[in-house]
């Protein structure tokens, strides 16, 4: 792959999806939270934040009632350690069968996010970043632009994969983050959400990302779009590879100084 010319007259700011390994989530992160999932509940469940967890898990399976395989989560009756652990239980199946479909619910997203932040900070995981990735943000924060994470995972997720990384703590490299509290990945009109939440035209934003559908989405509200080939990304199309620029690190890029 060439180096990717793409040229504005602003600088550009700049949303990275394709920075950490997306092998790690899926072999690391994702694992983590169906193997802990029922003893990270049973540790917390008297604590104001996971009955948080809990209530917005419970409110999304009301909404996911028609679904088909849908968990329902009971409400607790006070009535003892039974009906605890039954509740509990519930919780916990239902977080399976929303992973068992890549569902990305705030809910979900965010009991994840507090379990990782667990994890993190306890040293069982550390993001994993690509080599190229640290010095090229560098570079172009030197050149006067602005980084921005959108990702699926919530922005606290985002904030512990990056501030507890291997290569150490490097959120000052960012400039703020987006999940999907902003709008789904794969609707256009979350990208015209963005833009206006930090003051920028759309089409003065880079977008990077391995998921051609959010690319297309991207697109629609006049966003440039660069799709990151990475290990472990699923693979694309004969049309989407002909029809996207794509990288395979971000030193591919050559983006316009401020």
């Amino acid at each position: 792959v060439g180096m990717v010319p793409l040229k504005a007259s602003q600088p550009y700011l700049c949303q990275v999806k394709g920075a950490a390994s997306c092998f790690f989530c899926q072999e690391t992160l994702f694992p983590y939270i169906k193997d802990n999932v029922k003893e990270y509940l049973r540790a917390h469940w008297e604590e104001e934040e996971c009955q948080r967890d809990v209530g917005l898990l419970r409110k999304q399976a009301q909404e996911d009632s028609s679904l088909d395989g849908a968990v329902p989560i009971p409400l607790e009756s006070g009535s003892g350690e039974e009906e605890l652990e039954r509740v509990i239980q519930a919780v916990v199946d239902n977080v399976h069968w929303q992973m068992s479909l890549d569902r990305k619910t705030t809910a979900l997203k965010q009991l994840q996010g507090h379990m990782w932040r667990a994890a993190y900070a306890t040293g069982h995981v550390k993001g994993e970043i690509f080599e190229d990735v640290v010095p090229a943000i560098r570079k172009w924060r030197e050149a006067g632009m602005k980084v921005y994470i959108y990702s699926s995972g919530s922005v606290e997720a985002q904030k512990l994969l990056f501030g507890y990384s291997t290569e150490g703590d490097i959120l000052e490299l960012f400039d703020g983050h987006f999940d999907t509290k902003i709008g789904p990945k794969v609707e256009s009109e979350s990208y015209r959400r963005i833009a206006a939440s930090i003051g920028c035209a759309t089409n003065n934003i880079l977008f990077l990302t391995d998921v051609p559908r959010e690319a297309n989405a991207a697109e629609e509200a006049d966003t440039h779009v660069a799709v990151v080939i990475r290990p472990g990304n699923a693979g694309l199309t004969d049309d989407e590879k002909s029809y996207y620029s794509l990288i395979s690190s971000f030193t591919e890029l050559f983006l316009p100084s401020s």
